[in-house]
């Protein structure tokens, strides 16, 4: 299904970026950078890093989840149109090569923000996690990945960007040591997840995370694995299931309800409601939430 999308999305892209082309200098707002986001992680570090000199805008809304995402051809335009696009990695953003190569010669500054530290810090079996913004300290070298490019591209705004960036990479440096001296001295450190998000921050204050389903949530388990992870939670007397907002909680429902264990939230930080932003929540305070449930459960 995905390979029929990305040859309609190459024949429509054409057809939609000759119609846009010629708004191509109308990209400056008020001669902002006009700047493209994938999904919310990615939108919030880039509105951080450039501040007033950046209109910031994301593509997939707090209501998709990030996975199961196809852009159509009007998003590969605002692509094109765009003077930066963001996005974490071609492990988490699968169609990003196909639209980049639907686009032909651009003069879009593409930047890859968790590329690099995704692979450094791949797992033992070859498998890639992309949820590097999930682990504040991979977070911060998202966020000076997107800094330098930047900087280096529009070498006129590096004052104005190094200060934001460093405001910001200090919030991210408090943010880690309130996860390091919550988490050194527990004795359960072991905690259930509804999907294998969460992989890097486990790894970062030695913790262990027990995934329902993979790396992308319909990485559903088996009869024999589900099973399994039902025996896990009773015998290890589990109190609570982590869930997520985006993707279906059924089968953690499913063991909930079989082991008498609690259903809470866990946010992946895939996506914000516009009415989560509205409210004042962003990065760090869902990171501050995230923190204190598992302060519940580590311990």
């Amino acid at each position: 299904m995905k390979r029929l999308f990305q040859t309609v999305v190459v024949a429509l892209v054409a057809l939609t970026l000759t119609a846009c082309g010629s708004k191509k200098e109308e990209v400056k707002e008020n001669n902002k950078l006009n700047v493209v986001t994938t999904f919310y992680p990615m939108y919030d570090f880039a509105k951080q890093i450039v501040g007033d000199k950046g209109n910031v805008t994301v593509l997939i809304d707090g209501a998709t989840e990030p996975h199961d995402y196809e852009p159509s051809a009007k998003d590969i335009a605002k692509i094109q149109d765009a003077d930066i696009f963001i996005y974490n990695s071609t492990d988490m953003e699968t169609w990003v090569p196909t639209a980049l190569e639907s686009m032909g010669d651009t003069k879009t500054k593409i930047i890859e923000a968790g590329g690099v530290a995704e692979a450094e810090q791949a797992s033992d079996n070859g498998a890639t996690d992309p949820h590097v913004w999930l682990d504040p300290v991979l977070a911060q070298d998202a966020v000076l990945t997107i800094s330098e490019a930047i900087v280096k591209t529009y070498p006129e705004l590096q004052e104005d960007i190094e200060k934001n960036t460093n405001e910001y990479v200090l919030k991210l440096k408090e943010l880690d040591s309130k996860y390091a001296s919550a988490f050194k001295d527990a004795k359960n450190r072991t905690f259930v997840t509804q999907h294998e998000a969460f992989g890097h921050l486990a790894k970062r204050y030695n913790l262990i995370q027990k995934p329902i389903a993979g790396l992308n949530p319909d990485q559903e388990p088996n009869p024999s694995e589900l099973a399994e992870i039902q025996d896990f939670v009773k015998n290890n007397n589990v109190k609570v299931i982590f869930t997520e907002g985006l993707s279906s909680s059924k089968i953690a429902k499913t063991i909930a309800d079989n082991t008498g264990a609690e259903l809470r939230d866990l946010n992946t930080l895939e996506g914000l409601t516009n009415q989560e932003q509205s409210e004042g929540e962003d990065y760090l305070s869902v990171m501050e939430k995230n923190l204190n449930a598992l302060k519940d459960v580590i311990k």
